[in-house]
């Protein structure tokens, strides 16, 4: 499980930097790795371009480095992409969506729209698994951690692995609440 956690916080790209990461380093690496334990459903990743994108909707906290922990990785055989947008209709083409706390009055109408969406929905905004996120990023004390509403990516078609849910810190696995 500690190699697990390892794999989860650090891609390559960040093996052998000497500093200790940031917060949005860390949570930018995490975003990279769940997408490498999260299986969609088959007509989505037989519709998907070419690549596999991670997208910010919002203001986006990762600066440089989201990009910088993406470039050459892959997954299921794809190039990883950081891709900004500005709409929630945007993310259809998305496999990882980053919700920014700029989205915070929105939220419930972001979540609204993306519908059924097979998305995998993430955020560091205060209860965003209770309002029907899937996996919000939580800082115990200068670690970060995250929670899974595993009912709300069941819902949208998405099968987490048990690898990815013993690494959470808590997994709802009632019905999603909404706000």
């Amino acid at each position: 499980m500690v190699a697990l956690a390892c794999a989860l916080v650090r891609p390559a790209s960040m093996r052998g930097q000497a500093s200790k990461p940031t917060e949005y380093e860390v949570k930018a690496a995490y975003l990279y790795n769940f997408g490498r334990f999260v299986e969609w459903p088959a007509t989505v990743t037989q519709a998907q371009s070419d690549s596999f994108s991670i997208c910010v909707l919002g203001q986006d906290p990762f600066g440089p480095s989201l990009n910088a922990i993406l470039a050459n990785e892959t997954i299921a055989g794809k190039n990883v992409v950081a891709r900004q947008i500005s709409t929630p209709q945007d993310a259809v083409n998305c496999r990882v969506l980053f919700i920014s706390s700029s989205e915070s009055a929105r939220l419930k109408q972001i979540l609204a729209a993306l519908g059924d969406a097979s998305v995998l929905t993430v955020s560091d905004l205060p209860q965003f698994t209770q309002r029907g996120g899937m996996v919000q990023f939580i800082l115990e004390g200068s670690r970060v951690r995250f929670e899974v509403n595993l009912a709300t990516a069941r819902h949208a078609g998405l099968k987490l692995s048990s690898e990815l849910l013993k690494v959470a810190v808590n997994v709802r696995k009632g019905a999603p609440l909404g706000d």
